[in-house]
């Protein structure tokens, strides 16, 4: 059996911060377009290619370096956009 250390710690990180932010666009606590949707998937994503670094596997590599990309694009669209999504999702409360 390996041993647990701080690059497997790094990855299960990133790997909570995609699930979770995948879990709140679900919940409808998260809008796909929002900044944040996009910055949590870049550095999740980030962080799993940290891990990879020291234990590689190529197709989560590849999984990896794509993820990051589209947060990327997500990232640079959500900025140059002057009509900003907010990070939440509206609960259709009153006006």
């Amino acid at each position: 059996m390996t041993s647990y250390g701080w690059p497997d710690l790094v990855g299960n990180i990133g790997v909570a911060l995609i699930v979770g932010a995948y879990l709140a666009l679900q919940l409808g606590r998260l809008d796909g377009r929002a900044l944040l949707y996009s910055i949590t998937n870049a550095v999740g994503a980030s962080l799993v290619l940290v891990s990879l670094w020291f234990d590689f596997n190529l197709s989560a590599f590849i999984v990896e370096v794509f993820w990051v990309v589209i947060s990327l694009i997500g990232l640079v669209r959500n900025v140059n956009d002057p009509t900003r999504i907010p990070s939440r999702v509206d609960s259709g409360g009153s006006d």
